[in-house]
C-alpha cells in the first residue's frame, strides 16, 4: 500500500512551476475534443508501479493492451512512463521544468509531497461541476474520504483510484494448530494470549510472528488505540496516541508478556521482512499479521511445507474499550489531474473515458482481457484461465494496473474466479469491514517532521524511531513500562512540542488534514 507523503517543496519550485506551465503548451492540443466520433488524444503519465511488463517496454505507446484501450475507449494516447522507484524526483522534474502532460496520475492525493504544490499554484482544473456532468456514476462510487483527499480548498481536482475498504490488514492464524488446542477463535486479548500459549505447548517456535519497528506486529496497539505513528484530539491539542501513557502501558506489559513467557522470538525487535515471511512460510508462525489480499498465496507458501496446514484470516482480539484491527490506510492509492491548459469540452471526454472504466465492459477487459481470446463467457461465467509464469502474471497487472479509475481495494472479478477466492472477499466484506483504527493524519506531512526525523511517525505503520527505542527496551526489560510517561516528556523536549503545536495549528485550520474514525 503506498506512504504516506511527506513535506511539499519548496515555493522556489510552485513559482517555477507555474511559468513553465504558462509558457508551454501540452502535447496533446486541443485536437478532436468537439468530434466524439473521433479518438480523443491527449497525453498522461502514470507510474510503472514497478511493474517488470511496463517497465521493459521499448515504447509503452505501441503496447497492444494500451492500443485495445485506445480502440475500445475512442481515445488516442500519448503516454510517458514514470518508474515507481524514482516517481518522486521525475515529477518534481516534471513540474519544474513545465513539462506537464493534459492528465497527470499521483501516487496518493492532492497535496502529497510528489504534486510539488501544483494544486495550490492552480496547475490543474478544478473537477467538481464536469464530474457532476459526466461521470455520475463515478461521484456516486467514490467514498467521501476519498474525495477529500483529491480536494483542495473545498474543490475536487483529482479523480481517484479509491479503497472503498481501507481496513487492508488482518490476523492470520493456522486453524489446523488452533483445532489442535480444542480452544475457540480467541475474542480478547486474553483469550489471544491464552491461544499462544497452547500453541507454544505444541511446539510451535513463534506462537504470535513479531517484525522489527512492530511493523505487521501491531496487533496489541491497535486492541489498546495505542498506534503510535496517529493523532488524536486531546485537551485541546492535536497529539501523538502514544501520549495516552495509561494505553501504552497496558499495550507494552502485554508484548512484555508475550516475551517473557517465549510467545514472540526472542530477538524480535531485529526481524526483518526476508526472516518474517520466511518463518511464516516454513510454518513456524501460529498467528500473524499480513494484508488480507495475501490469504492466497499464503495458505499456499505453508501448505507446501506441511499439506495438512490450514490458514484463515479471523477478527482481531478485542481491546477492553472495544477497539480492534490495525491502523486504516488512505483512501485513495492513485489520483488523476487535468492540466489547466486543457479546454473544458476536452478536459470533458477525458472525465467519460473515466466514467467508462466503471462499466462492466471495461472490468472485464482490465481483469480478463479480450473475449474470445483471453477469455469466454460460458452459460453467463466468465472462463479464464489464470497466467501462470512470472511473465504472463507481470502482464496480467499491467493490464490491470491500466484501469486509472476505479475501486483498488481488490479485483473482486479476478478473486471471484480463484479457488479459496471467496474467503478472501468474505474476509474483506465480513471482518475487515468491522475493525480498523483511525486517527488524525496530515497531507502533506508535517513541517516539524523533516527537522526531528526521531521523532517522526513513520507513517502509516510506525511510531517515530525515538518511542519504538523506548518500547523495545521496556519489553526486554531493560527500562520500566511504568516510566512511559518519562519518555513522553522527552519527545517534547526534543522536539514534540514544536510538533504538536504545528499538528494543533493544522487541525484547527483544516489545511491537509485527514480524519478516520475507529471501526
Amino acid at each position: 500500500m503506498k506512504k504516506w507523503a511527506s513535506l511539499i517543496l519548496s515555493v522556489t519550485l510552485v513559482t517555477g512551476l507555474t511559468v513553465g506551465c504558462g509558457s508551454k503548451e501540452t502535447s496533446g492540443g486541443n485536437a478532436d475534443a468537439g468530434d466524439d466520433s473521433k479518438p480523443l488524444k491527449f497525453s498522461i503519465s502514470f507510474n510503472t508501479s514497478g511493474n517488470a511488463y511496463a517497465e521493459s517496454s521499448k515504447d509503452i505507446n505501441d503496447d497492444k493492451w494500451i492500443k485495445e484501450l485506445e480502440k475500445r475507449a475512442n481515445v488516442d494516447l500519448d503516454i510517458q512512463l514514470i518508474t515507481l522507484k524514482d516517481f518522486d524526483s521525475k515529477m518534481a522534474v516534471k513540474f519544474a521544468g513545465g513539462d506537464i502532460p493534459d492528465v497527470v496520475q499521483n501516487v496518493g492525493g492532492a497535496t502529497d509531497k510528489s504534486m510539488a504544490g501544483s494544486v495550490q499554484a492552480g496547475i490543474f482544473m478544478p473537477l467538481d461541476d464536469m464530474l457532476k456532468e459526466y461521470a455520475p456514476n463515478l461521484m456516486k462510487a467514490v467514498p467521501q474520504e476519498a474525495w477529500d483527499e483529491v480536494s483542495y480548498d473545498g474543490k475536487i481536482y483529482g479523480i481517484p483510484t479509491w479503497l472503498s475498504n481501507p481496513s487492508r490488514r488482518a490476523t492470520f492464524i493456522r486453524t489446523d494448530l488452533l483445532e489442535k488446542t480444542g480452544l475457540p477463535v480467541p475474542e480478547t486479548i486474553d483469550d489471544f494470549l491464552n491461544v499462544l500459549r497452547a500453541f507454544k505447548k505444541l511446539g510451535v517456535s513463534a506462537p504470535y510472528q513479531m517484525r522489527e519497528n512492530f511493523k505487521y506486529a501491531d496487533i496489541v496497539f491497535g486492541a489498546y488505540d495505542a498506534l503510535g505513528y496517529q493523532f488524536v484530539e486531546m485537551d485541546g491539542q492535536i497529539v501523538p496516541k502514544f501520549y495516552n501513557s495509561g494505553n501504552m502501558e497496558k499495550a507494552l506489559n502485554v508484548y512484555k508478556t508475550m516475551y517473557d513467557e517465549g510467545l514472540i522470538q526472542k530477538d524480535f525487535a531485529t526481524i526483518q521482512a526476508t526472516q518474517y515471511g520466511e518463518n511464516i512460510a516454513a510454518g513456524n508462525a501460529g498467528v500473524w499479521t499480513a494484508n488480507a489480499q495475501n490469504l492466497l498465496d499464503l495458505r499456499t507458501q505453508v501448505a507446501a511445507m506441511n499439506p495438512d496446514a490450514k490458514v484463515d484470516i479471523i477478527p482481531s482480539p478485542i481491546g477492553e474499550k472495544g477497539q480492534k484491527g490495525y491502523g486504516l490506510y488512505s483512501s485513495v492509492n492513485t489520483s488523476l489531474y487535468i492540466n489547466n491548459k486543457v479546454s473544458k469540452e476536452k478536459a470533458g471526454r477525458i472525465i467519460q473515458m473515466f466514467e467508462w472504466m466503471q462499466t462492466e465492459e471495461a472490468k472485464n477487459f482490465y481483469s480478463f482481457g479480450i473475449e474470445g481470446e483471453n477469455y469466454f463467457v460460458k452459460d453467463g461465467k466468465i472462463d479464464y484461465k489464470l497466467p501462470e509464469n512470472k511473465a504472463a502474471q507481470d502482464e496480467e497487472k499491467f493490464r490491470n494496473q491500466m484501469r486509472w479509475v476505479g475501486d483498488g481495494t481488490i479485483n473482486r472479478e479476478r478473486t471471484e474466479l480463484l479457488p479459496g477466492g471467496l474467503d478472501v472477499l468474505k474476509a474483506l466484506d465480513e471482518t475487515l469491514s468491522k475493525e480498523g483504527i483511525g486517527g488524525i493524519g496530515f497531507v502533506p506531512d508535517l513541517k516539524s517532521f523533516s527537522k526531528f526525523p526521531d521523532l517522526a511517525s513513520k507513517r502509516p505503520d510506525q511510531a517515530p524511531k525515538l518511542i519504538v527505542d523506548h518500547m523495545v527496551k521496556m519489553i526486554y526489560g531493560k527500562e520500566s513500562i511504568s516510566d512511559f510517561s518519562k519518555v513522553i516528556e522527552d519527545y517534547k523536549q526534543k522536539g514534540g512540542n514544536e510538533i504538536v503545536k504545528e499538528a494543533t495549528e493544522r487541525y484547527n485550520s483544516k489545511e491537509g488534514i485527514v480524519e478516520q474514525q475507529n471501526r
